[in-house]
């Protein structure tokens, strides 16, 4: 898989997809990252990439050749075709919420292109051109899309087939599952300031550890995240 971002802030990327799993994915030849500076795109002695929005207000906007530009170096135009395996996505806070289930098919893709939100947004007219979706991370606002796209990254890397170890690692984790969070983790010592390991984790029963362990799950997930319950594939009980 390859994964080409877009941003005015390329070396923030580097620590992080120089690290941990994004290090081993790349490292085991799963995973390729590309970094484009989108001022290298920009217009004049300033490299302008950002104007003033057309009917005022704040800030400034991205503006859409530079984009465009910077887009069209990574794929060819007449690759733009629904049935390539690729996507174009944008991060931006107006975007749709991002969800475990939309990391699991980005991870199928061949090329992930992310583009980078800043200042006030971008014009409208490259979203709607060229990007496939919008999606933002949370109901907050940062700075721009780096950090966004980096827990993209993360999230869709490490369930690529062979990047981790062991393959069961993902397929029972918050999310994954139904939609329950993950029940609770212990390891040694067992008994810790007190504390001791539930018992029925230490039996060898795994029928019964099983059993415990979705409990836990569902009384998390009614705790913490009541919302995911809403949901009727859940059945709780």
């Amino acid at each position: 898989m390859k994964i080409s971002v877009i941003t005015l802030f390329p070396e923030i990327f580097e620590p992080i997809i120089n690290s941990s799993i994004l290090k081993r994915g790349q490292q085991k030849g799963k995973v390729t990252f590309e970094l484009i500076n989108l001022r290298d795109f920009g217009q004049g002695r300033h490299q302008t990439v950002d104007d003033r929005p057309f009917g005022g207000g704040p800030g400034m906007v991205l503006k859409p050749d530079s984009l465009a530009d910077a887009l069209k170096s990574v794929l060819n135009p007449k690759a733009f075709s629904k049935k390539s395996k690729f996507k174009i996505i944008l991060m931006s806070a107006s975007g749709a919420p991002y969800k475990q289930t939309k990391a699991q098919q980005l991870s199928k893709l061949n090329h992930l292109i992310i583009i980078c939100g800043h200042y006030e947004g971008v014009d409208q007219r490259f979203i709607d051109k060229y990007v496939a979706e919008e999606i933002s991370i949370g109901d907050y606002v940062l700075t721009g899309g780096e950090i966004p796209a980096m827990a993209i990254a993360d999230s869709v890397v490490r369930l690529i087939p062979g990047v981790l170890e062991k393959p069961e690692a993902i397929t029972d984790e918050s999310f994954s599952t139904n939609l329950l969070l993950e029940h609770p983790q212990y390891t040694r010592p067992e008994i810790f300031e007190g504390e001791k390991v539930p018992l029925v984790l230490t039996t060898g029963n795994h029928q019964e550890i099983a059993k415990w362990r979705k409990q836990k799950s569902e009384e998390k997930t009614k705790r913490v995240r009541p919302d995911l319950l809403k949901d009727k594939s859940i059945q709780t009980g």
